[in-house]
């Protein structure tokens, strides 16, 4: 007994109860380690819709390690499960890795994808895939979030993104749901407008913004003199609120771009409503005062030859002019002629030069140089000089 009580206390020794404890603790953990034999019926039919074998029970734990593909994104290797890809098959790598697209390794086996998106935005955006919630991290900026998800085509809204900094989130909705409004605002109520002024002739479509109770009446004696007799409008108050903001402008004007169109500039300008009064002003004529509202407007262009249109032809005409300064400076070429002597030109107020042969009696010549000033035609002396 007394043995038995001193292998009890002795702290480098363990007794038969403690060795079988840690037996059984050891059992324990390798049972909770072993995969579980049980079938998931919808783990099944997720194997069966992906062709995978079932041969066994055990094959539907964790998947081996050569069912994996690498991922590199940013210089940086991800290592994931293409089975989560293709239960999105909407987004750009659900695509990739189904097995309608056949999509290409590196040497080493390596998937190059999403280029010029850093790795630690990449992280975040396969979170989406994991558990359809991507949560962006303070160093990551929501547009350079929102910039990524376009471009791997995963959805980008208030049910798949949380972020910390609302006002930056709010912003990315807000651009996006003034996008979908503008295309309907273009569908029905501008492009009408522009087919009008296309009909007509027009290249070029300038619509005034107005409110639903908004009137306009103008005389047609006297209508306005600012040209917008030209302009177009429409009524409606949803599209007024719609362009108070500067940045749905600049979305509306980046959807106008995209569809085509040029020479676009959308802004808040004075529009004629109704005549006020008339001015007499001296000598009869009249002048007209009309209420002007502040209203946003829209103008765009469709022409397609505009530098043309615009061109003025000129006549080429052969320069004259001397352009070469070496044949500016030289001496002029001198004419000869049939004996080859140099002809010279006379100019009145030079002498005649003394080796000038005399030409009288040459053959074939016709009197010679004619005098300049003859004697009979000179007036005659005055007496008193």
């Amino acid at each position: 007994m007394a043995g038995t009580s001193d292998r009890h206390y002795q702290p480098d020794t363990s007794s038969d109860t403690e060795d079988y404890a840690d037996d059984r603790r050891r059992k324990v953990f390798k049972t909770r380690l072993r995969p579980r034999t049980l079938v998931n019926p919808s783990v099944q039919a997720k194997a069966v819709q992906l062709g995978m074998p079932l041969q066994s029970p055990q094959q539907l734990g964790p998947a081996p390690s050569e069912d994996r593909i690498t991922l590199v994104v940013d210089s940086t290797r991800f290592v994931v499960d293409p089975a989560l890809f293709v239960a999105h098959p909407n987004t750009m790598l659900g695509r990739m890795f189904s097995s309608a697209l056949d999509t290409h390794s590196n040497e080493r086996g390596e998937y190059e994808v999403a280029d010029g998106i850093p790795a630690s935005v990449f992280r975040a955006i396969l979170e989406f895939y994991k558990g359809g919630v991507i949560k962006c991290p303070p160093s990551i900026s929501v547009q350079e979030l929102r910039e990524a998800c376009d471009y791997l085509l995963v959805p980008f809204d208030a049910s798949t993104v949380r972020c910390q900094n609302l006002r930056g989130l709010l912003h990315e909705l807000s651009n996006e749901g003034a996008r979908c409004q503008f295309e309907v605002f273009l569908e029905e109520l501008i492009l009408p407008l522009m087919v009008n002024s296309a009909q007509r002739g027009d290249r070029e479509c300038h619509i005034v913004v107005l409110l639903d109770d908004d009137t306009v009446d103008w005389d047609e004696e006297y209508p306005p003199q600012m040209g917008e007799e030209y302009s177009q409008t429409v009524n409606s108050t949803a599209m007024y609120r719609f362009f108070k903001y500067i940045e749905n402008r600049d979305v509306a004007k980046q959807v106008l771009k995209d569809r085509g169109l040029k020479k676009i500039r959308l802004g808040i300008e004075g529009y004629p409503t109704y005549k006020e009064k008339v001015k007499k002003r001296p000598g009869g004529r009249s002048e007209v005062i009309y209420n002007y509202v502040q209203r946003p407007f829209i103008h765009m262009s469709w022409e397609k030859e505009e530098a043309k249109s615009r061109h003025v032809d000129f006549q080429c005409v052969k320069s004259k002019s001397v352009t070469n300064l070496a044949e500016a400076t030289a001496d002029p070429a001198l004419e000869l002629d049939a004996r080859g002597n140099p002809i010279h030109t006379a100019i009145i107020g030079d002498r005649v030069p003394a080796d000038m042969p005399n030409l009288d009696n040459e053959e074939g010549a016709v009197g010679g140089i004619p005098e300049l000033f003859p004697a009979n035609s000179l007036p005659p002396d005055d007496p008193n000089m």
